[in-house]
């Protein structure tokens, strides 16, 4: 078909959709960009969408990298229990740090998801996550391990540990 011809025949088609109302329209976006273009070639997530390990880059997707990184090192804790205990601590935000607590007055303050101090952080750092606190799957990997060793699992920890 002709550019011309195809061109008139996209005007009329979109004069109609436009006559027909907004939902008409809606549906029938994707046709329109079909008769007058190919494709977009499929592409891969970009790199601050996922994790290394091709986990999404969000709360959901540290959980579920810890868990697998938990299962491997036979470190207990459920989907639930951690997401229970972040949301508690730092309402989900990586960068969280706790600058009034009594570690914070000794000048450790407690950082990251699960609110780590360094010390603890340091100790109970499982091998193969970052040595980074803020790092998020460092940081529920490393506090799982600590809650798994003081209170059996971090599905036992129901306040502040």
């Amino acid at each position: 078909m002709a550019a011309a011809a195809q061109s008139r025949r996209t005007t009329r088609l979109v004069r109609k959709l436009a006559v027909a109302g907004t939902g008409a329209a809606v549906l029938a976006l994707p046709l329109i960009g079909a008769t007058t273009a190919s494709a977009a070639p499929a592409t891969t997530p970009a790199a601050a969408e996922t994790t290394l390990a091709g986990y999404p880059n969000n709360l959901d997707g540290w959980i579920r990298e810890s868990l697998a990184i938990m299962k491997e090192r036979h470190i207990p804790g459920t989907y639930n229990g951690i997401y229970r205990n972040i949301m508690r601590e730092s309402s989900g935000n990586p960068r969280a740090i706790n600058l009034w607590d009594s570690n914070a007055a000794k000048g450790i303050p407690s950082k990251g998801l699960l609110q780590v101090i360094d010390p603890t952080f340091n100790a109970y750092h499982v091998v193969g996550t970052s040595f980074d606190i803020y790092d998020p799957v460092a940081n529920i990997t490393a506090a799982c391990n600590y809650a798994a060793a003081r209170y059996g699992s971090m599905d036992n920890v129901n306040g502040a540990y």
